[in-house]
């Protein structure tokens, strides 16, 4: 069966605080961890009122802390605003603390707008431009330190931490091809270039030391619920939050809505729907089956859910709901 797995980003809803919210997020991964979800992963974003896991390393411990299998990662790190050794030395630690279950993923935006982008590095020339050789860097602190070595990560020398690339555009995939590198797609905000990206990465993907044979992953939106009427109003707490997003005035992650309407106009609409097209929206018949043509469609190795939900045990049933069609044995 193709593992599930979750990305999450910490949302601060209305009327909450970043102290909930990661408590939240512990919660959840606590929850799918007892579904035998195989990734719990948290994204960094900056200078975003409604997410709080910018410091990824550390909001990333306090979920391992409270968890014993699943695996515990980023998704990712937006490496152009770190040194690559300051990341290896932060994961190098995670996975000293957590040994076996630490991920490392790697993006190539840097997950804000331009002028908190420049506040973070202060000056520093190190931009997407310099991603390739900065990812390489990275790898090599994990490797086991060589003679005459004048700097390393400590911890994080050896450890062999799992490298994965992500993407929203073509870039990435063929980078990770190169490389030799697992590859993971945020088709849940930007699906256009997904079919392509895939066939990119497997066709020049190059064996490496870390990977054989390419693997693939690919994040999409879940929202279920016992009815598809349901399903589609838990949806709406995103379908805000990313309009409010897209007009420039990010907030807080709101409640549900009974519809829409009046919230969008009709190029508005067009576009978070488009957006939002792979999302698993419904009931578990409903989810089901788009879940069985998307996977059909894409053969990627592994899924990976977002779900911006509002009220938690809404959220903990969607999981439920998700996790009870890997317990049906029908193929997908």
């Amino acid at each position: 069966m193709v593992p599930f797995s979750v990305l999450d980003l910490a949302f601060v809803a209305e009327g909450s605080t970043a102290g909930v919210a990661l408590q939240r997020a512990r919660e959840v991964a606590q929850h799918v961890e007892q579904l035998g979800f195989r990734r719990f992963w948290l994204a960094e974003h900056h200078n975003l009122p409604g997410i709080a896991s910018a410091a990824t390393a550390v909001a990333l411990a306090h979920v391992a802390a409270g968890t014993s299998r699943i695996r515990i990662g980023a998704g990712g790190v937006m490496l152009p605003n770190h040194a690559p050794l300051v990341i290896a030395e932060q994961f190098g630690t995670l996975a000293s603390l957590y040994p076996g279950r630490i991920d490392l993923g790697l993006g190539r935006a840097p997950g804000t707008d331009q002028v908190t982008a420049r506040a973070l590095r202060r000056g520093s020339a190190n931009t997407a431009d310099t991603f390739p050789d900065d990812v390489v860097e990275l790898q090599s602190y994990f490797q086991p330190t060589i003679a005459g070595q004048l700097v390393q990560a400590v911890p994080g020398a050896g450890l062999a931490v799992p490298i994965w690339l992500l993407g929203s555009s073509l870039f990435s995939a063929q980078l990770a091809a190169a490389l030799g590198l697992p590859f993971a797609f945020a088709s849940h905000f930007a699906p256009d270039h997904l079919d392509h990206a895939l066939l990119l990465y497997r066709q020049g993907f190059q064996p490496s030391a870390a990977l054989e044979r390419p693997y693939a992953m690919a994040a999409i939106g879940a929202y279920l619920a016992d009815t598809d009427a349901a399903a589609r109003r838990l949806a709406t707490s995103w379908q805000q939050s990313f309009l409010r997003l897209r007009r420039g005035n990010p907030g807080l992650l709101p409640p549900p809505v009974e519809s829409m309407d009046e919230l969008w106009s009709e190029s508005e609409q067009a576009m978070v729907e488009h957006a939002g097209r792979e999302a698993i929206i419904g009931s578990p018949a409903t989810a089901k089956e788009r879940l069985r043509a998307f996977l059909a469609r894409t053969k990627v190795d592994e899924v990976m859910f977002t779900s911006a939900i509002f009220e938690p045990a809404a959220r903990h049933r969607s999981f439920e709901l998700l996790a009870s069609l890997r317990e049906d044995r029908t193929k997908f």
